[in-house]
């Protein structure tokens, strides 16, 4: 069982953040599941509790997402629907018939296939779940040190990226799409071409997720791009099997793709989440790493996760 010093701030720091979640944007069904779920790993024995503090940066990801709802990026700064619209076509513009140009994601929209529609979708769903289960299997083996490099590098990159959607808010192609160029505040969640695979497997996956989106206005950069590309450089930089490593890559390719082909992302969008990783692990390890009070800290964490 956790000392009566860590149960009295497990609890403290739990209330605090379900008496604010009710209070500022309200409880949902999946908050009730997160609180219990924590609740349970904490008590359940040291081992479930070192795991749960081990993936704690995903549980602070997952709420800073959230609690962008309470002051959203359109307050700060003008939407941007036309310019980066104009932009994709100029630089990636497809030629149709009659000498016109569309975006890609435009012609994908009306060039797709089954084939590619599952695939999209398989991609798309491994995009928060393979790096969660990634950093869960290096605990499970041990390695405790690269474990927490991952998932606090992780962390590090959405706050980044978070930092974007407030310095550029910008809207997904399927928005420029289906509204055309003027900002509707408050614009639902759409699966955009997700939609194909919901309906071949006629479950309502990617439509169970969207609804639940916190604003439509952020997809610069694409954060669907960085996930994945964090994970396959950690298991570069931590020396897993090439088979791993094969495998990332190759769901990182495939999100990539799924990101144009859906209409979720430009190619503008996809670029600069490959840059935003990059550049966050560069921040991570050849920065951070390098600043003594951040690496004493850093290894008092993976000394707690590994006792």
């Amino acid at each position: 069982m956790p000392t009566r010093k860590e149960s009295a701030v497990f609890l403290s720091l739990l209330a605090v953040y379900t008496l604010a979640q009710a209070v500022v944007i309200g409880l949902r069904p999946d908050h009730f599941m997160l609180i219990g779920l924590l609740v349970v790993l904490f008590f359940a024995s040291r081992f479930t509790r070192r795991l749960m503090l081990a993936l704690f940066p995903f549980v602070i990801f997952a709420v800073s997402y959230d609690w962008m709802r309470v002051y959203p990026n359109y307050m700060v700064n003008d939407i941007d629907v036309r310019g980066i619209f104009e932009t994709e076509k100029s630089l990636f513009g497809i030629a149709v018939a009659d000498g016109e140009s569309v975006i890609p994601c435009q012609y994908f929209a009306e060039h797709h296939n089954a084939l590619f529609d599952f695939l999209a979708g398989v991609s798309y769903l491994c995009w928060v779940p393979v790096p969660v289960l990634f950093g869960a299997w290096l605990f499970f083996m041990r390695e405790y040190r690269w474990c927490l490099h991952f998932t606090v590098c992780f962390l590090l990159c959405n706050l980044i990226g978070f930092a974007g959607y407030y310095v550029h808010p910008a809207a997904p192609p399927w928005y420029a799409l289906q509204y055309g160029f003027d900002p509707i505040l408050n614009t639902p969640g759409n699966v955009g071409g997700l939609i194909r695979f919901d309906e071949m497997v006629g479950i309502p996956v990617f439509q169970s997720i969207y609804v639940n989106n916190s604003n439509v206005f952020a997809a610069v950069p694409s954060l669907h791009a960085a996930y994945m590309l964090i994970a396959t450089i950690y298991a570069v930089l931590s020396r897993r099997h090439p088979a791993m490593i094969a495998v990332f890559a190759l769901i990182t390719l495939g999100i990539w793709c799924t990101a144009v082909y859906s209409g979720h992302h430009y190619i503008i969008d996809v670029l600069l989440g490959i840059l935003c990783a990059c550049l966050t692990v560069a921040l991570f390890e050849k920065v951070l790493m390098r600043w003594p009070l951040f690496a004493r800290w850093m290894d008092s964490y993976t000394h707690y996760v590994s006792k």
